[in-house]
């Protein structure tokens, strides 16, 4: 399963595709401290990508490709010292 969310923090796995950015997009709208964990993400479908670019959330964990973790920004969650588990 590419994508896992645990209350505030969603977990983004191998190639994820189109079919996920929509109910990302929901969970998004719906968890305000949105936090993401992408260090065993392979890929992100464009529609994923700008789903995360519109939405925001604290990235906790970049994914290990250079050039794609280089497209997000990486927000820390304010007033915290939040670890991926």
């Amino acid at each position: 399963m590419p994508m896992i969310m645990e209350g505030g923090l969603a977990r983004l796995s191998g190639q994820v595709a189109i079919e996920e950015a929509e109910p990302l997009a929901e969970w998004l709208r719906a968890t305000p401290d949105a936090a993401l964990d992408l260090s065993a993400c392979e890929g992100l479908h464009s529609a994923v990508l700008q789903v995360l670019l519109a939405g925001a959330p604290a990235l906790l964990a970049p994914p290990p490709d250079p050039w794609l973790a280089g497209l997000l920004p990486r927000t820390p969650l304010p007033n915290s010292t939040a670890e991926v588990p």
